[in-house]
């Protein structure tokens, strides 16, 4: 069903680096949950009354918010997928970041809604009226919601949405949470007193959780978030590919909305080779990045003096010295530079997150293990921090 969906109303399906594309997914993902949700809300509307559940009406006012979650995803597709422009250079592709968050604010808005109506019922309970009808109209409603969310994970895996996965978790957890509506009136016909508002209690509890993992996983995008590994060793593998370039480092990448990043790295290349043909070949690069990543991406080029014995050593020794102190932290640009009475030893040390030393005691640390040497060596470093 999905892929027939998806040959009827995508033009160019297979293209999904494309914006157009893209929204077109987005689309057929929102008029599917807007028309499915609108039928399971006035399916269980209807149930809930007739059995008189608080538990089954809560759920039918969860799809409801699911309707609007269609429509904010509609919305937030459309938007991103409008061109760059003077104001907005990069695009508008956060949007889509942002509409997650919508989505996410009506989940939880559903959830404490369901969990005052279920407090309520405890205090003020109410006989549940079994019925075969219900319990049919439930199961039904349990398998479009598997549909779906099965559904939108199939659109997910083309084009890598964080929106559509939030979608599609959200089906799973209404036919986790319907389910257990579905046993509790069952239950209940076996019970001497009525627990419809306990189990309304648990289905706004699994909401309200639910709600809380989306909101994670949309907010972490908009406050910058550590790009992919998979993509990050691509990267590395592509510019390293260039015999020339001998180290990569100063890695940055800058999430602009799915499908819009840009990026920056400096790599080492020896002071020996010709400075055209070096810039020539970090063009190539550069080229070679954007062809196959998709990606705006800029290298900067820092000359190596691997041809001076003397400065190889030592850096030799300074990494060795710089892997003492803490075996995650590594060294590149190293330059000596030699005076009347001292030698300044002057490089970069990308230092990882979970090291807790202020960069004053790192720095003391290193300059402690190179107090027994025979010449002075005054050490200017400069601490980075990761950021993949």
């Amino acid at each position: 069903m999905t892929n027939l969906l998806v040959r009827l109303f995508i033009k160019d399906a297979d293209k999904t680096d494309s914006p157009k594309v893209r929204e077109r997914y987005g689309m057929l993902s929102s008029w599917v949950a807007i028309v499915c949700n609108l039928f399971l809300f006035a399916a269980k509307f209807i149930l809930g009354l007739i059995s008189n559940s608080i538990a089954i009406t809560g759920d039918a006012f969860n799809n409801l918010s699911d309707v609007g979650s269609g429509v904010v995803t509609f919305i937030g597709f459309k938007a991103a997928a409008a061109p760059a422009d003077e104001d907005h250079p990069f695009g508008h592709g956060r949007i889509e970041y942002i509409s997650g968050m919508v989505i996410t604010f009506f989940v939880l808005l559903v959830g404490f809604d369901v969990v005052k109506s279920s407090v309520e019922k405890i205090m003020h309970p109410e006989p549940v009226e079994f019925s075969l009808f219900v319990i049919a109209g439930l199961l039904l409603s349990i398998l479009v919601k598997l549909w779906m969310s099965m559904f939108n994970r199939k659109l997910d895996k083309r084009i890598d949405s964080g929106t559509l996965r939030a979608a599609a978790q959200d089906s799973l957890n209404d036919c986790i949470s319907t389910g257990a509506t579905t046993l509790g009136i069952i239950i209940a016909r076996f019970l001497p007193f009525p627990i419809d508002g306990f189990l309304g209690l648990m289905v706004g509890g699994f909401i309200l959780y639910s709600g809380y993992g989306l909101a994670k996983e949309t907010i972490s995008p908009i406050l910058g978030q550590k790009p992919d590994p998979e993509l990050v060793h691509e990267l590395y593998d592509i510019i390293l590919s260039y015999p020339d370039i001998t180290g990569v480092h100063d890695l940055v990448l800058h999430d602009y909305g799915p499908g819009r990043i840009m990026g920056s790295a400096h790599v080492e290349v020896s002071r020996t080779i010709d400075v055209m043909q070096a810039h020539d070949m970090i063009d190539n690069a550069e080229k070679h990045v954007q062809s196959m990543l998709h990606m705006p991406f800029v290298l900067h080029y820092d000359p190596i003096a691997d041809d001076c014995e003397e400065t190889q050593a030592m850096r030799k020794k300074i990494v060795e010295i710089v892997r003492g102190v803490n075996d995650k932290m590594t060294v590149h640009d190293f330059r000596m530079v030699p005076g009347p009475t001292h030698t300044n030893l002057i490089f970069d040390v990308v230092v990882p997150h979970e090291e807790t030393r202020k960069n004053i005691e790192l720095k003391q640390e290193i300059d402690k293990q190179l107090k027994g040497e025979p010449q002075t060596y005054f050490t200017v470093i400069t601490f980075d921090r990761n950021y993949i």
